[in-house]
Parts: C-alpha cells; structure tokens; sequence
C-alpha cells in the first residue's frame, strides 16, 4: 500500500534543497487557548510511531490508512463537546493516532521513546487483571550478554503491571532463589514501591549452575494455585513467564497435573540469545498452554516482544466483544500547565476490535480508543462556596489512591516542576491520617454510600500552623467509574448558607468596580462549552448572561445571586477605604500597604494605600501566591485563619515564604465578619490589612515604653539588657524580637527553656503531625532511604477602621512595670546531595486560649531565669518578657524540624527481617475491578509464536464506537 501520511515527527520539516521531508507535509499548527496555547491542528490528527519501529513498515501504513476515518470522529466529538481535550487511538501494531494534530519533539538524543502499547491507559483496557510468576534462568550458560538481556526482559514485563495486578519473581538453576527471598510463595501488588523493590533485587542476580526448569515450574503452578484460593491477588487471568536460554523438555508431565486441560495458567516463553537448538521445546510449552513464544537476540528487542504477551491476554476480551471503559489513575500532563501548576488528567479508554466472524476466535485486538479528562471536571458539580471555609472534596480509585485531594502534593521544590516518583499512588491513608483504622478509606474502596466524623488536624500556612477541627465526611462511588467521591464538611462551615436578594441593576453596578474580583477557579458559568465563551472572564460572563446577551451560557444561578448581594453590601467599604487615604494623618509614612476584603461567594476587594511599584509584598493576592487567594480546593490563608479565631477578634502573622530562612517583611492582620445573633450563621467575610513588618515593629516599640506612672516613665522597660521583649503570635512564631534576625523564628528555637516551661505549664500544647508526602535530603553517603446582615455596614467599617487606626494602640495598655519577674541559636541547614521520598513525623504549637497571663522561674544551672507571657486582647498575640541575665544552655532548644520515621526505624528493620517481610507483604483493602475476561473456551490458540502476517481492514464499528465513548 502506498499511502502518505501526517508523520508528528515530521510534519512541515524540510530537506536542505527546501522540500518537504517524505511523510513531513506541510501541516497548518495554530495556538489554541483551550490547549494552553500549544500549536495545533484542529481539523486533522497525526501520527506518531515509535523511534524503534519503521515509519513505512507495510503494516503501520495499513493501520494508518484505516484508522484516518478518525478524523471526522475527533472532529465531531471536538464540535459537540468543547471541553474535549486530547483523543486518540493507540494502535496494536504500534503507531499513536493524536487528535489535535500536534508536532512532536525527539528528545536530545534524537529519540521518542514514547510506546502507546506502554501505557496503562492501553493495558488497562486491552487487558484484564492477572497473577504473574516471572521465571528466570541463573544457570551457567546465561552469563554475560544474556543474563543482561534477561533483567531488562523482566524490567519490561514490570512495566507493563499496574495497581490491579499482582507478581513474583523466581531465579532458578539447580535450586529455586525468589529474588525477594521473605516474599516464599505469595505474590504481591504490582503497585510502583513493589516494582522498584524487585527491580533494585534483581541486580544481585548471577548466573551459575544447572537451569532445572522442573523445579521453576511445579514451584510457579503451585503458587498460582495456593494464592487464588486464598481470595487475594486479581482473580482473573494468571500467567507464568519463562525467560531462558533453553529447555531439554517440553515438561509435559507438570502441564498435564497443574494446567490440562483448562490450560487456565497462560505460558509465554522467552528464548534468550540467537541460538535455536531449543527453540521448539519452548515455543510447543507456550502452545500447549494458550500463551506465546518469541526470541529475544538483543536488548534492541526487548520492548517489541515483551508486548506480544498483552494481545494473548486480550483475546478473551475481544472474543467475548465487550468493550470494557476503563480509568487509569491521575497523571500529570505537562503539556497542558496552567497558572496554577501541572494538571492532574484521568483517561478513559475501551479496546477496538476486529467483528469479522472469520477472525472472532482469534481475538485480534485492533487498538485502543481514549481520551483524557482533567480531573477537576469531576469535581465541579461540587461548588467550593457550598463547601464552607474548610470543606473540599476528593477522590480516590478503587486501590485506595488519591484522585484528587487539595493535600496532594504531586511536585516537590516548588516552581521546578519536578515530579515526586510516586504521586501517583498517594493512599488516602497517608493525607487523612487520622483515620488509623481505615474506617474511611475502607468504606471509599468498597463504594459504600455514608457518613463519617472524626478529629482532623489540618496543616496551613506551609506546614507551620496547624487548624484542629471536627470534620464530617459524606461519601459515595461515581456511577460508571472506579472511583469513589468524598465530601469534607468542617464543624461551624458548610452547613449553613446566607442568602440575600439585590436587585440585577444594583449588583451589577457594584461588581463592575474597578477593585473587585472574582475567584478565578470558581465557575459561576462554564465558559468552556462553546469557543465563542473562552476568552470571557468570569466576570464579563456573568454581566453577559444577567443582561440576556449569552443565552447559551449556563450559569450557577444560586452563586451569582449571592456575588451580587456580597458586591452591594461591601460597596461601601470603598468609599471608607478612599476616605483614609486621603487623610494623610491615618497613615502618614505609608506604613499600611494594602487593604482587602473577601466573601463567601469567593468576591475580593483591594485597596492599595502606595502605588503597585512600592509594595513591599509584589505577590500578595495575586495568582503567584496560591496560597491567599481563593482557588478550587480551599479559601485564602487569611480567610481560613481568622474564621478560627473567636468572633471580634484578629489573627497577625508574617508570611512564610518558601526558603529555609524566613525572609519576610510583611505583617498581615485579619479578622472574620459573622452574624452576632442566635440564628445559625456561617462566616460571611474577612477582612483585613497587610503593614510593613517595619512599622508594625516601630509601633509596638512606641507602646512598650509607656507607662502607667504619673510621669509617663517606666521604671524598666525593654531597652533594659536585664530583659527581652518579645511579641509572638498563637503559634509561637515571633513578630518582634530585639534581635531582627530572629524575626519568624519559631519561639522554642531562640528561648528553649521558656518554650519548654510553657508547655509544662500548658500555656502551649505541642501538637505531632505527620507528613507521608515528605522529600528526604540525603547524602550519597547515607544509609536513609531515600440573611440579612443585619447591619452589615456597621460590621465593616467597625472591623476596618478599628484595624487601621488602632492597630497596635492596644500595646499602650499594659504596663511593664507591673511584670517582673537566648540566645540565638543559629540553626545549621546541612545542604543534601539528592532528594528521596520519605515519611516525616514533626511537631506543630497551638497556644491555650483560656490562659491570659502567666509567669514562671526555670531552675537553670546555677540560677533561675524568670519570665511573664500575657495575651493581648482581641488577637491572637503574646508579649514575653524573659529574663537576661541567667542563661539555660542545658536546656536544648525546641525545633520544628521534620523528624524521618524510617530513620528511626532502619537498623531495627535490618536486623529483624519478619517485620521487614511483613511491612512488603502488607496490604490494604482493594476492590478489585468488576470487569475479568481471563479465558474463553472459543479461544483459536495456535498463533502462539511469530509474527502474524494479518492486516486488519476497516471495521466499520469503530466510527459509531468512538461516537459512543466521546459523547458525554
């Protein structure tokens, strides 16, 4: 067949003479906004075929030439669903048909390693869940080349098992070596931590010996066999993997008792090295047990023949022409990064095939049909603002791994865009922590539909401050997928919402201010369904639909309603806002930067009190500071903390920034705005101020050194040396020190001993936490592994103007002559080599709200050092006077450094091998899929070795198929 086709590697490349490269014609490529502005080809798809494979072989072209048909299918599916992102059609024979077209780039080595029939998107759907025992000939004569040939042969088979499939792994020669000795007679979950600990395993292999593949094989069925009655492992398909350099027998004798006449254990047989004196032993014991044989010559072949075993596989799926959808587990897609970072994607796939009758017994699998699905699009019939301040949604896949969870944390040294090795496969275990009994996840896996409460201790703020709160937790399976839902309903949020009512023309008129915005996350309508809507901002679609001029858009009525009223009813905050800037006196020498306001319906107010150029903090409430904007999973740091604090009062801190030693210079106050009354209210907004941390500092100087005497003087204030004056906020994060440099320090790390008596005496509780998605710096050299409002006017201005005008007035109230009766410890940061996963466990400090003041004397060593901590009124603020003059450097300082718990437990686990096998034989609650097509008894298994000269015409199923699959 001669046939051109769009080549994605080669398209519009040209030779030296200006001509177009054959397979690489001009293909026109456009920046499309809905695929992150990469240049794509709406119209049509390309192709791309695998570096190893020949662009012309005759049977690539064939498949090409049939599958082109698809092009129309995308192109329907793109018209009728605009949120469609990337379609696409994984061929059997190997090439990867892309809807849109789009130009793919060799890597620096010239090479695209890339394998559709690799992915688990393909296996998934062109197979079912299998038990595997791969056996592998150590014997003498495997030496050199081909015991090398031989690890990356088993390496390959690794790749091609997902979470839903379970293995072992057997050297054999005259006696039997399980490469994971603790691992004697079971299999094991195919999940990536096994796999890599097996592949690590295998390096220790060496061959010596006599192969007695006798021993291998009644070894291999017995496991099979013991391991499906105990009820565990997949289930369904099982399969013994045989790689070796020969075989003196066909060993029909151990067939005949394990596997005839079911022959339900596939045999597929790998002959290492170019040698075929025992080709046909191997290839009649992969015959004889519906498996397949091939030879292996070089490392070059590994991967292609590797891949014939899944086709095998598939056969009982096709025969029996179900066209099972799967879902693979989140990923990420680079290709298609957002403001916010990479994008977590799904894939649902369903094999294609052959229904030709003359070819039904041989199950000839044709390819794989899929598409990806951004997982926030599951997420979105659960609005953040129903939610309350806390509350998120989440969900997991039936082996119990996160989906998608607002504690996910899939890339590690933020802004680089590296991706932890094991992201993908976060047990919901490890972010919901709390739950030790798996009462939750358990009844997620199993697709129940309820209710459960438990204690949760949620992190914020980078990890330094922690939230302790009940959460209530509703749950339910997503009909037609693998996937279970979850609901997170803090007590206090989420149960209850306000509603107001305005008029169309009022909430318009103040939506439209030049200083309000919207959450950019939050859809209160989809622009994405139609290409006309794209480009509209959430607020130009919201005036767009109120004034009847976008019919077509869908909105979310409630919501709109509710930004409406929150835009009227916080107006007129503005004109106070405007008011005080203009009153040079308030705020003379600029020390207030920014003033900002948010709503439950996700509206934000800003006020700039310097111009844009002079903010001390150029990212604050802006998209480069995730953290205190709103976004999908959570509300504004800000926001979140001040609607934990008690009513009327205001929550100060210095934000953390991302390097080792905070370098902040900022201060940010807020406080929470609720209905008063009796009736059952949520938070309605927050508002707040951020200052220079500079004149916060002054400030609260000024006021420590007045007194309550009738001269105004104090007897001892904090310019005394007998003292030090420090200010500190709930978490025992310090705001104002003598010393500038311990500003943001953690309280416990400057005054060990003080901290130390504070939590003895109660005044603080340490509060441990664990981090399961923690990355280890590690030395090469170490062995770590790696309603109304009722007058909702009063309550804003009240809380504004209290906090821009007296700000730190409160300080002048308390007298240090009444209170009488550190070092810096420079903390060394040891830079690290690599960067491994690991688990942390570390400690977090929350102060006692019922404690106002309190006073202390620690027996140091040859002295007492004295000490008085007393809260200021309405925040979340201490002031601590130490003494100076007596130091207590036998009492260590206290640190919030992350502690490794492997660490701890590593030379316990070498020397006591049971609990390391019991720690890999581990395993929790799956549910396995619903769909197996292990076996069929119509099953044509004579093409069992070879390569099969069939050339598959155009099935004319696959256009109503694909309709089917991408209509939504």
């Amino acid at each position: 067949l001669q046939y051109e086709y769009f080549n994605a590697v080669l398209i519009n490349e040209r030779d030296e003479e200006g001509n177009y490269l054959e397979l690489g014609k001009e293909f026109i490529l456009v920046p499309n906004d809905h695929f992150n502005n990469l240049p794509v080809n709406v119209s049509l798809s390309d192709v791309q075929v695998p570096t190893n494979m020949y662009n012309k072989d005759p049977a690539i072209v064939n498949g090409v030439y049939w599958s082109e048909s698809l092009n129309k299918v995308f192109v329907d599916n793109f018209d009728r669903d605009p949120s469609l992102i990337w379609q696409y059609f994984g061929s059997a024979k190997g090439f990867f048909r892309q809807y849109p077209g789009i130009k793919w780039e060799p890597d620096e080595n010239g090479v695209i390693a890339f394998d559709c029939r690799n992915r688990k998107w393909y296996i998934q759907a062109a197979t079912s869940p299998k038990d595997v025992v791969i056996l592998v000939d150590v014997s003498g004569s495997m030496k050199g080349l081909r015991l090398t040939i031989a690890k990356q042969t088993v390496s390959s088979i690794l790749d091609t098992l997902g979470d839903d499939d379970f293995f072992n792994i057997i050297a054999y020669n005259e006696e039997l070596h399980y490469v994971e000795p603790c691992l004697n007679g079971t299999l094991v979950q195919a999940d990536r931590a096994n796999k890599e600990h097996f592949r690590e395993h295998l390096d220790k292999l060496f061959a010596k010996g006599i192969g007695m593949l006798d021993i291998a094989l009644n070894e291999a069925f017995s496991m099979l066999n013991e391991f499906n009655h105990t009820g565990q492992g997949s289930i369904c398909s099982q399969a013994i993997m045989l790689i070796t350099d020969g075989a003196v027998d066909t060993y029909d004798t151990i067939f005949a008792k394990y596997n005839w006449p079911e022959r339900k254990v596939r045999i597929f047989t790998y002959l290492i090295g170019r040698e075929a004196a025992f080709a046909d032993n191997l290839k009649w014991m992969a015959c004889a047990n519906k498996g397949f044989f091939t030879q292996i010559s070089t490392l070059a072949d590994v991967q292609e023949n590797v891949m014939e075993y899944l086709h095998v596989l598939s056969r009982p799926k096709v025969i029996d022409q179900e066209h099972d959808v799967v879902w693979t587990e989140a990923y990420i897609d680079s290709t298609l990064a957002d403001d916010q970072g990479l994008v977590l994607m799904t894939t649902v796939a369903m094999p294609v095939f052959s229904k030709q009758n003359e070819t039904r017994s041989k199950g000839i699998l044709l390819g794989v049909v899929g598409t990806d699905v951004p997982v926030k699009e599951l997420l979105k019939t659960i609005p953040k603002y129903k939610l309350g301040i806390h509350g998120y949604a989440f969900a997991i896949t039936n082996n119990g791994y996160i989906l998608t969870h607002p504690e996910l944390r899939p890339l590690y040294e933020e802004g680089k865009k590296r991706r932890k090795p094991n992201y993908s496969s976060v047990d919901l275990s490890e972010v919901e922590w709390e739950d030790r009994d798996d009462v939750l996840r358990n009844a997620m896996v199993n697709r129940k539909t309820g209710k459960f409460s438990m204690e949760v201790k949620k992190t914020v703020d980078k990890g330094k401050r922690v939230l302790v709160m009940t959460n209530d937790y509703y749950y339910t399976d997503i009909k037609g997928t693998p996937f279970s839902l979850g609901v997170a309903l803090s007590r206090g949020h989420g149960k209850y919402f306000f509603r107001g009512n305005v008029t169309v023309e009022e909430g318009l008129h103040d939506l439209e201010h030049p200083d309000v915005s919207l959450a950019d996350e939050w859809s209160y309508c989809n622009t994405d369904l139609h290409p006309e809507h794209r480009q509209m901002t959430q607020l130009e679609a919201i005036r767009r639909y109120l004034t009847g001029k976008e019919p077509l858009l869908q909105c979310d009525k409630e919501l709109i309603q509710e930004v409406l009223f929150d835009a009227v009813v916080s107006a007129p905050i503005e004109a106070y806002w405007t008011s005080l800037a203009l009153n040079k006196s308030e705020n003379s020498d600029k020390g207030v930067e920014v003033a900002f306001l948010g709503t439950r319906t996700g509206l934000s107010r800003i006020n700039l009190f310097v111009g844009p150029e002079q903010l001390t903090n150029q990212d604050f409430l802006t998209a480069e500071d995730k953290e205190n904007i709103f976004n999908a999973d959570h509300f504004p740091l800000w926001y979140r903390r001040a609607a934990e604090q008690i009513p009327g009062s205001f929550v100060y801190s210095i934000p953390f920034s991302t390097e080792t030693a905070n370098k902040s210079n900022v201060v940010t106050a807020s406080t929470a705005i609720q209905l008063l009354d009796d009736r059952k209210s949520p938070v309605v907004a927050a508002v707040g101020i951020q200052m220079k941390l500079e004149f916060f500092q002054r400030k609260f100087w000024t006021a420590s050194r007045q007194c309550a005497s009738l001269d105004g003087r104090c007897s001892i204030s904090c310019d005394d040396d007998a003292i030090n004056c420090y200010l500190i906020d709930n978490n025992g994060f310090i705001l104002v020190s003598e010393d500038y440099r311990q500003t943001g320090y953690f309280f416990g790390e400057v005054e060990g001993a003080v901290m130390n008596k504070l939590l003895t005496m109660g005044s603080f509780k340490r509060i441990t936490l664990y981090d399961y998605q923690a990355m280890c710096r590690t030395n090469k050299e170490s062995s770590d592994s790696a309603h109304s409002l009722l007058d909702p006017y009063n309550a804003f201005f009240a809380a504004v103007k209290w906090i821009m005008t007296e700000l730190v007035l409160f300080l002048v109230e308390f007298n240090l002559c009444s209170w009488w009766h550190s070092d810096l410890t420079a903390k060394a940061q040891r830079l690290k080599q690599t960067l491994e996963p690991c688990d942390t466990e570390y400690p977090a400090f929350v102060s006692e709200r019922t404690i106002k003041e309190t006073t202390g004397n620690i027996a140091c060593d040859d002295c007492f050092k004295s000490f008085v901590i007393q809260q200021i009124p309405s925040s979340n603020l201490f002031m601590v006077v130490v003494d100076n003059e007596c130091f207590c450097d036998s009492v260590p300082p206290i640190t919030m450094a992350p502690i490794e718990i492997r660490t701890s437990l590593l030379n316990y686990l070498v020397h006591n091998e049971s609990l390391k096998c019991e720690r890999l034989k581990s395993q929790k609650i799956r549910r396995r899929p619903e769909s197996c097509h292990g076996f069929h008894p119509e099953e044509n298994a004579r093409e069992c070795g070879g390569v099969l000269g069939l050339s598959a015409k155009p099935p004319l199923v696959l256009l109503p198929l694909l309709l089917a699959i991408f209509s939504r």
